[in-house]
């Protein structure tokens, strides 16, 4: 399992910036919360950290070939959770075991990467066909629905265009991406307009008023869209450089409690308030260079399995990432998605570590061009 590399193929660049991104979520965490969640955040760091190394080391060929098992144990942890999972704020999302409490719908994403990446790869030759994309949509089925019904409609997104993420690059024909958009678009549209009715029964209420929210927030801002007002007017008062790291203002984000839980939805309103514009684009930019690393690995990767996991981790990074800023700066409705490696979640930060410990060995042992 484990191979000869050179030094100069490790990919540094790639920790260096995932690195830079998590210690700023450190720093964000410590001025939103409390010390002992700061802590944790460092903790799941150092963790994460040694098992991106470890993992990088070890050749991804020979651990996907345990791909079966990846998928079965990804539905056990799910499934667990929908039986005797651990409810906070109206949602089942956790469960705990050996005394580790931890939310499976995180891992899910790594796993399901590394699942598709292998299946797709032994069946490419025949991924066009009706048997093999029926397949792949009825493999991602279950988990789809185990987590939309946690209840966990944000997670459900990013999982779904993760999924079409992986499908374009295992390979799935253009016409048929075509097809699916033309049915898929107007079919979004219709279900929008029904959505947003007042007798719709196709999303749960509360979720309805997130999109009403988004489209009338001066009729919810003292609900629904009052999290958004707030986080909308942080990030506009730090102007420039923001007001200080830890800013000690009672009229700021978190010091004001206009926004609950600030250290993982809205921790980029937390970023913009105290380090401003500067700050800001910071964590945009090093979010957007991870994903292009990655696209980047995933283009000289030496086989397609390699490719869907370096873009799979890609597509995960750059569209969650888009969600979570979007909803801070109320350019899309509130989903209650976490920016990666910034938000406070130790689950998510180590299985984020983990997907990039299997990109780093991609990466290892990508196609030479010299």
């Amino acid at each position: 399992m484990l191979k000869q590399y050179r030094v100069r193929d490790y990919d540094f660049k790639l920790v260096i910036l995932v690195a830079a991104l998590t210690v700023i979520g450190i720093f964000a965490v410590g001025s939103a919360a409390d010390e002992s969640l700061q802590r944790t955040q460092i903790m799941g760091f150092i963790f994460g950290s040694f098992l991106m190394l470890v993992i990088s080391l070890f050749d991804y060929s020979v651990l996907l070939k345990l791909y079966w098992l990846f998928y079965l144990g990804n539905l056990v942890l799910l499934g667990l959770v929908y039986q005797f999972g651990e409810s906070s704020n109206n949602a089942q999302r956790w469960i705990t075991l050996f005394g580790i409490r931890f939310q499976p719908s995180e891992l899910a994403k790594i796993l399901l990467i590394l699942f598709y990446a292998q299946f797709i790869m032994k069946h490419k030759e025949k991924l066009n066909t009706f048997k093999y994309i029926a397949l792949c949509c009825i493999f991602i089925l279950p988990s789809l629905y185990l987590i939309y019904e946690q209840p966990n409609l944000s997670t459900t997104i990013v999982v779904a265009v993760m999924f079409c993420v992986i499908m374009f690059v295992g390979g799935i024909s253009w016409k048929l991406v075509a097809g699916v958009l033309a049915v898929f678009i107007p079919t979004a549209i219709i279900l929008f307009s029904i959505i947003i009715q007042p007798d719709q029964t196709l999303i749960k209420s509360y979720q309805q008023n997130r999109i009403l929210a988004f489209l009338y927030p001066e009729q919810y801002a003292a609900a629904e869209a009052y999290q958004q007002l707030n986080s909308i007017m942080a990030i506009g008062s730090g102007q420039l450089h923001g007001k200080g790291y830890n800013t000690n203002e009672i009229s700021s984000v978190k010091n004001g409690n206009f926004i609950s839980e600030p250290q993982t939805d809205f921790i980029f309103a937390v970023i913009g308030e105290e380090f401003g514009f500067i700050g800001s684009c910071t964590v945009i930019i090093l979010v957007i260079l991870i994903a292009l690393e990655c696209l980047f690995i995933a283009h000289r990767a030496k086989d397609l399995a390699g490719s869907i996991i370096a873009a799979g981790m890609a597509g995960l990074i750059g569209f969650q990432g888009f969600l979570n800023i979007g909803v801070t700066t109320m350019l899309l409705p509130n989903t209650g998605v976490t920016l990666p490696f910034v938000s406070y979640g130790l689950t998510s930060l180590v299985s984020l570590y983990i997907g990039i410990g299997f990109v780093l060995n991609v990466g290892l042992q990508c196609k030479k061009y010299y």
